[in-house]
């Protein structure tokens, strides 16, 4: 059996990292993004996005049997970041970086969607 929902869950993580490596390259390259920004958010942000295209991306599209546990070790770190963002940083976290991480969330909980629809198929064969 084809491997299509594991190739697009792969597609995905490697679209959301260059998105934040993009978004956080930009940054720390000087562009201001007109709000306040948490360095340890942006360096977070920048890091695993490049952890996202170089290393999770590239065990999602090989079906590697560490994948699934990158992927949700990518999710459960997103999850952390955006309950510390929620409860300590309420006050001075930008909204665009709330979105961002929602955003992460829910590309994220797709990805390991389609990851264990492709493993549950690949049982079935």
């Amino acid at each position: 059996m084809k491997p299509i929902l594991t190739k697009i869950a792969a597609i995905l993580a490697f679209i959301i990292g260059v998105m934040a490596i993009f978004a956080g390259g930009q940054t720390l390259l000087g562009k201001d993004p007109g709000y306040y920004v948490i360095n340890w958010l942006l360096l977070y942000n920048y890091t695993i996005g490049v952890l996202t295209v170089s290393i999770t991306a590239s065990l999602i599209w090989t079906s590697h049997k560490a994948s699934m546990l990158a992927g949700i070790g990518t999710f459960g770190l997103h999850a952390l970041v955006m309950l510390v963002l929620q409860t300590a940083y309420r006050q001075v976290v930008a909204p665009d970086s709330l979105r961002a991480m929602l955003v992460r969330l829910v590309v994220w909980t797709i990805i390991l969607g389609l990851m264990l629809i492709q493993r549950r198929k690949n049982k079935l064969v």
